[in-house]
């Protein structure tokens, strides 16, 4: 009885996490670091989650990068300096059973199941000022700013438009400061998913939106969560 209890409460905590908690990456002792986490929080996580990362020089040209996963997390190692780099993480599908508990399938195999998901996290940063950014067709909910973001400067607004499945998405609630102020919402996207952001720090930004959209026909699921963010340095760092 006692390890099925731990079993169930694991699994709440781990679906709340697939849909609660955020990605971006971190410059740490030199590596590119993926960090999954809530505000201050960095937790461990399936570096096997990671579904794909892309690196970019400042021409837009590709750069060939290697997912280095690690026990408690992963590390994007690009071939040389990229100017923009993408990461993509899936965390899944889980479906709540009757009883509220959630198991991490879909809800094709959880008879009964009274709500289903298939969370994704996605990440973009940019490293180097005048990077040309891609197409970037990977990430399928994108904050992608109007102006080079290294150039604002802390104080100041950036521009930025959201886009989900490539087109602009409405209504979007972005987060200015996720990294230090989570749950604290900045503004919100026009109708053709344009917003102002205020540019808070002046070592890492990470600006963060994430939104559920309804899926129809879908056997194992019946929502797709998406968590994005867009990070960059306020200042340019000086030894």
């Amino acid at each position: 009885m006692q390890l099925r209890t731990s079993l169930l409460l694991l699994g709440a905590l781990l679906a709340g996490q697939a849909s609660a908690h955020g990605l971006w990456t971190e410059q740490r002792r030199g590596n590119i670091e993926v960090i999954y986490g809530h505000g201050a929080e960095d937790n461990a996580f399936k570096a096997q989650k990671i579904s794909g990362a892309w690196a970019y020089d400042l021409g837009g040209h590709m750069i060939p990068v290697t997912v280095e996963r690690l026990a408690d997390h992963a590390r994007l190692k690009p071939l040389k300096a990229p100017a923009v780099m993408a990461v993509a993480l899936n965390n899944g599908m889980w479906s709540q059973t009757a009883d509220k508990q959630w198991v991490n399938q879909g809800r094709s195999k959880v008879p009964g199941a009274i709500q289903s998901t298939e969370t994704f996290k996605y990440s973009l940063a940019i490293y180097q000022p005048g990077a040309k950014l891609p197409a970037l067709e990977p990430i399928k909910l994108l904050i992608l700013p109007e102006v080079d973001p290294l150039t604002v400067g802390p104080g100041n607004k950036l521009p930025v438009r959201v886009l989900l499945d490539g087109k602009p998405a409405a209504g979007v609630k972005l987060i200015g400061d996720y990294r230090s102020a989570p749950n604290t919402l900045s503004t919100e996207t026009d109708a053709e998913g344009r917003a102002q952001v205020l540019v808070r720090n002046e070592g890492l930004n990470v600006i963060a939106a994430q939104m559920e959209v309804a899926l129809k026909d879908n056997p194992d699921v019946a929502t797709r969560g998406l968590f994005t963010s867009l990070t960059f340095l306020g200042e340019p760092h000086h030894e």
